[in-house]
């Protein structure tokens, strides 16, 4: 702060006195008339002149003598001029008697000068530099008043800065509405919010690897150790075939767990552009069923509602955010599910429906959070926890919402952009 107040003190005092000094010239050089200063004292001339020299002194006693501002008659001859100073009877000769007072002179006639003065020049000068003083200290008070907020709340950013280098990705800043610094502080705050999600996101990533590859890649190993006995000529050859499946499957296991971690990475990278393509909505929503109807016995209906036009998404995020949401559907689904494409005024939204066991209030706050398992789908061993996941990351970058709705008999996710 000390620094700061400092600085943008010296800038706006040398400024001051800057652009002061300079239009203080600009106005003695160019506007100022010091004839209209002097002109009191060329028509108390002109009108002595006018008398005889023996009444000047009577006239100029009765008009009185003030101790500021003294007029006296002299002689022609008391007065030594140099050459460049020449009197005149319309204009006062201006001298200077010493570094506080000066002298005027103007010409009555060839016998006769009036002179004013000794004159002060700056008779408050006392009182004039009490008030620069009261000023500049004024000034200095206006500077740390304007200082000492944004100076408390630049040290707020340090600190929090601080403390984000030193791993507290929770830190968030907080201040007053009116800072100076706000949206800096909104920026950080962001940029906080971010870098702590991505974190988070390569927590959870390490703690798949470590967890969710560690199951098929044990029983792979497994598989290895065991080998020689099922490739001896004399294993039957049904054992042989069950076992060399039961490898492709922890093969293809591992395969689809890589594939879901690549697709929600890749999405972190993207979720900050905009989708620009115009995409038949109701044919993309059509093929998908088409495609996933065949895999499950329960039907799925398809509606459709308001009126339909062109609609900016990637064809394929909707494909697999649907996808997702129909697999899950049809695992839980008993006898129905129902998919439902709405053209709203604002925007587009696709719910899926299904009348499964639903999903316990508790849980819903955290479904869509990755590698997180329901105490439904955690008996089940198909899937990893990042279907949902994947879902929220297509929608956000479509700066969209998926939301859940779940009751005994009814579990309802809603897309809308």
């Amino acid at each position: 702060m000390k620094r700061l107040f400092i600085s943008l003190y010296l800038i706006l005092s040398i400024s001051v006195l800057g652009i002061g000094w300079t239009l203080d010239s600009i106005w003695q050089n160019n506007v100022e008339d010091s004839g209209a200063t002097n002109a009191p004292l060329v028509a108390l001339a002109k009108l002595l002149a006018t008398h005889p020299k023996n009444e000047r002194a009577k006239l100029l006693a009765q008009i009185g003598n003030n101790r500021l501002y003294p007029l006296q008659l002299l002689d022609s001859k008391q007065i030594a001029l140099i050459d460049s100073d020449q009197l005149s009877t319309d204009k006062v000769l201006v001298t200077a008697q010493n570094d506080q007072h000066e002298l005027h002179f103007i010409k009555l006639d060839e016998q006769q000068i009036l002179m004013a003065g000794p004159i002060e020049l700056a008779p408050n000068e006392q009182l004039r530099r009490l008030f620069t003083l009261l000023f500049y200290l004024s000034l200095a008070l206006v500077v740390l008043l304007w200082v000492w907020p944004l100076s408390r709340d630049l040290q707020t950013l340090r600190l929090a800065t601080k403390a984000f280098g030193q791993a507290k990705w929770d830190t968030q800043i907080q201040l007053p509405p009116h800072s100076k610094v706000l949206p800096l502080a909104h920026t950080f705050n962001e940029m906080a919010k971010h870098i702590s999600a991505l974190i988070e996101n390569q927590r959870h990533l390490s703690n798949a690897v470590s967890h969710e590859i560690r199951t098929p890649l044990a029983r792979f190993k497994f598989a290895l150790a065991l080998m020689p006995q099922y490739c001896h000529p004399d294993t039957d050859i049904e054992r042989r075939a069950a076992f060399l499946a039961e490898m492709q499957q922890d093969v293809e296991e591992m395969e689809n767990l890589l594939q879901e971690l690549l697709t929600y990475a890749s999405l972190e990278t993207r979720r900050h552009t905009q989708p620009q393509t115009q995409c038949d909505l109701p044919l993309v929503v059509r093929q998908t069923i088409e495609r996933l109807h065949p895999l499950s016995p329960i039907p799925i209906h398809f509606t459709i509602t308001g009126d339909e036009r062109p609609v900016s998404a990637d064809p394929a995020l909707i494909d697999r955010a649907l996808q997702n949401l129909l697999v899950n559907a049809q695992r839980f689904a008993k006898q129905q599910i129902r998919v439902e494409l709405s053209f709203l005024n604002k925007g587009v939204s696709i719910c899926v429906t299904d009348d499964g066991e639903g999903i316990a209030p508790e849980e819903q706050s955290k479904i869509f959070e990755p590698f997180y398992r329901s105490q439904v789908t955690a008996q089940d061993s198909q899937g990893h926890g990042l279907g949902l996941a994947i879902i929220k990351r297509i929608m956000q970058w479509h700066q969209g919402e998926v939301t859940l709705t779940s009751k005994p008999g009814e579990t309802q996710f809603t897309l809308f952009w």
